[in-house]
C-alpha cells in the first residue's frame, strides 16, 4: 500500500513543473497563433510582430521557470521520511506555486495577443505598443513571484513541522496566496489586453493610456497584496497543537482567497472599459479615468472586508 505521507512530496515536485507548464504552453501557443495571423494582416510589420511575440513569450515563460526551480529545490532538499503534518505543508506548496503558475502562465499572453493585433492596425506605433505591453505584462507576473516566495517559506518550515495543526497552518498559507491570485491576475490580464488593443485603435491616446495604466494596475493588484499579508501572517505565527486553531487558519485562507476573486476581476473589467473609451474619445479621458478609479476603489472594499475577517481568524 502506498504511504500517502511520503508519496505527496514527490507529487508536489511533479505538479510544480507540470501544472505551470500547462498554463505557460497554452499561453505561448495562443501568442504565436495570433502573431501569425497579425503578420498575415500586415506583412510589412513582420519583424516588429515577431520581436514582440518573442519578448512576450520570454515573460510568459516566467511561470514555468519558477515552477521548475521550485521542483528542483524540493527534489534535492527532500527528507527521507515525511509525517502527515509534513505532507499537509506540501498542499500549501502546491496551492502557492501551481494555482498562481497556471493562471499567470495562461493570462500573461493576453497583452501580447492584443499587441499583435494592435501592430497589425498601427504598424508605425510598434515601439509604443511594445513598451506598454512589456510594462503591463511584467506586472501580471507579480502573483507567481509572490506564490514562489510563500512556497519557499513553507518549504523551509515543512521539515520541522511536528503537529497536524502546524501542517494545516502551512497549507493555509499556500491556499491564501494561491486563491488570492486568481481574481487579480485575471483582472490585470483583462485590463492589459484592453489597454494594448486600445492603443491600436487610436495612436493619439498613447500618453493618456500609458499614465492610466500605472494607476489602474496598482488598484487591480491591491487584493493580491491583501492575500500576501495573510500568507505572511500564516507562515510567521504558530498554531501550536490546536486543531481548532489550524481550522481557523484554513478558514482565514479561504476567506481572503474567495474575497479577492470578484474585486480583482471586476476592477480589471472597469479599467478595461475605461481604456476603450479613452481610445474612442481621448478628450474626455480625465473624467473617465476619475470615474474608473473611484469605481475600482469601491469594488476593492469587498476585499478589505475579507482581509479584516481573515486577520481576526488568524490572531484570535
Amino acid at each position: 500500500m502506498i504511504d500517502f505521507a511520503n508519496a505527496l512530496p514527490y507529487m508536489t515536485v511533479a505538479l510544480a513543473v507540470g501544472i505551470n507548464s500547462i498554463g505557460t504552453g497554452l499561453g505561448e501557443g495562443w501568442t504565436f497563433k495570433e502573431a501569425i495571423e497579425a503578420i498575415n494582416i500586415q506583412p510589412k510589420a513582420t519583424m516588429d510582430i515577431t520581436k514582440l511575440a518573442l519578448l512576450g513569450t520570454a515573460l510568459i515563460e516566467t511561470a514555468a521557470i519558477l515552477g521548475l526551480t521550485m521542483s528542483i529545490i524540493l527534489l534535492f532538499g527532500m527528507p527521507k521520511t515525511m509525517s502527515v503534518a509534513n505532507s499537509l505543508a506540501q498542499i500549501g506548496i502546491i496551492a502557492a506555486i501551481c494555482i498562481t503558475g497556471f493562471v499567470v502562465g495562461l493570462v500573461s499572453s493576453f497583452p501580447v495577443v492584443a499587441s499583435c493585433r494592435a501592430i497589425a492596425r498601427q504598424p508605425f506605433l510598434s515601439e509604443q505598443i511594445m513598451r506598454l505591453m512589456l510594462i503591463t505584462q511584467s506586472i501580471i507576473q507579480t502573483p507567481i513571484i509572490f506564490g514562489f516566495i510563500i512556497a519557499l517559506f513553507i518549504r523551509n518550515q515543512a521539515a520541522t513541522t511536528l503537529s497536524i495543526a502546524e501542517g494545516m497552518r502551512l497549507a493555509a498559507a499556500g491556499i491564501a496566496i494561491g486563491l488570492g491570485s486568481l481574481g487579480p491576475a485575471i483582472g490585470l490580464a483583462v485590463f492589459a489586453y484592453a489597454a494594448c488593443y486600445s492603443l491600436g485603435m487610436n495612436k493619439d491616446a498613447y500618453t493618456r493610456l500609458f499614465s492610466f495604466s500605472f494607476v489602474s494596475q496598482a488598484i487591480i493588484e491591491t487584493p493580491i497584496i491583501f492575500a500576501l499579508v495573510i500568507s505572511l501572517l500564516l507562515v510567521t505565527l504558530s498554531s501550536g497543537d490546536s486543531i481548532l486553531k489550524g481550522v481557523a487558519m484554513l478558514g482565514s485562507a479561504f476567506c481572503i482567497g474567495i474575497c479577492t476573486i470578484g474585486p480583482g476581476i471586476s476592477s480589471g473589467k472597469i479599467a478595461a472599459a475605461a481604456s476603450y473609451h479613452i481610445a474612442l474619445n481621448k478628450d474626455i479621458a480625465s473624467p473617465i479615468s476619475r470615474l474608473s478609479m473611484l469605481a475600482q476603489g469601491l469594488v476593492d472594499t469587498c476585499a478589505i472586508y475579507g482581509l479584516l475577517i481573515a486577520i481576526l481568524l488568524v490572531i484570535l
